[in-house]
């Protein structure tokens, strides 16, 4: 009789929320990071990452919705979110984070809210087309100015399945993720990319989904051993991958994380 063997799967990360650290903690970092830009945007880029790379996560991603402010910063034509003239861009503070991200580890991702996140008025285009085009067209640079720099490509962590951003951004660099998303956001997901992130409980819709559109990968979030067992009942190992998306200030989040990407056979 052969014994089960413990197999690992692998494991990539779609960015974190860092919280806001307190005053004292966040001056002492600043100081020791004298010479760059480091601010408060600084500090959650680089605490988002640093516990994924300690405890092993195989695709890193920094970053998460946290950084819509540096974003909302770099777009020329907004002003207090609202758009008053011509969007333009201004990528010199992404550059900067992109080196720091890289300097912690080559090849990772970077997590940036999705357009909508942001909650732009638009006070200047007043055609809805157009509005998109402009703030889609800017996000495209925003991202390929951080991958000249090394980053490896982008997750945008959506609230909701917009068509025209999805449609003009899905490309094999940019992954949209929507954590709590219904059926009719998986549809327009799944639509737009062969591969998905979904939670444990969204498993059997996305299964359910298969017959309607191709399913090349799937990275189960937070996932356990019943939502593992699942996927591997419709996929092979290596289309199965273990995701992760960290709200609070534990390392020890990953640490599970890592512990859970096993499966035996």
């Amino acid at each position: 009789m052969t014994m089960a063997k413990l197999h690992k799967l692998t494991t990539r990360a779609f960015g974190a929320e860092p919280g806001i650290p307190d005053v004292a903690q966040l001056t002492e970092w600043i100081a020791e990071h004298r010479g760059t830009m480091a601010d408060l945007t600084t500090y959650q880029l680089y605490q988002s990452l640093a516990p994924q790379l300690a405890f092993g996560i195989g695709h890193p991603c920094a970053g998460g919705k946290f950084y819509a402010d540096r974003i909302c910063a770099s777009l020329l034509g907004v002003v207090k979110r609202c758009a008053t003239d011509e969007i333009a861009v201004n990528t010199d503070a992404l550059i900067e984070d992109a080196a720091g991200i890289v300097v912690q580890k080559r090849n990772s991702w970077c997590a940036l809210p999705a357009p909508h996140v942001l909650g732009l008025i638009d006070g200047y285009y007043h055609d809805d087309e157009e509005w998109s085009d402009a703030v889609t067209e800017a996000y495209g640079s925003l991202m390929r100015a951080m991958r000249d720099i090394g980053i490896a490509g982008h997750v945008l962590i959506c609230e909701k399945a917009e068509e025209m951003e999805i449609t003009a951004l899905a490309w094999q660099k940019v992954f949209f993720f929507q954590p709590d998303a219904d059926r009719k956001s998986l549809e327009c997901l799944m639509e737009h990319q062969r591969q998905i992130a979904v939670r444990p409980k969204q498993l059997e819709t996305v299964f359910a989904l298969t017959d309607e559109y191709d399913l090349r990968k799937i990275f189960i979030v937070d996932a356990d051993a019943a939502a593992i067992t699942l996927a591997l009942s419709h996929l092979d190992p290596d289309q199965v991958s273990v995701g992760g998306y960290c709200m609070d200030d534990s390392g020890e989040y990953w640490k599970t994380l890592v512990d859970a990407a096993v499966y035996t056979r």
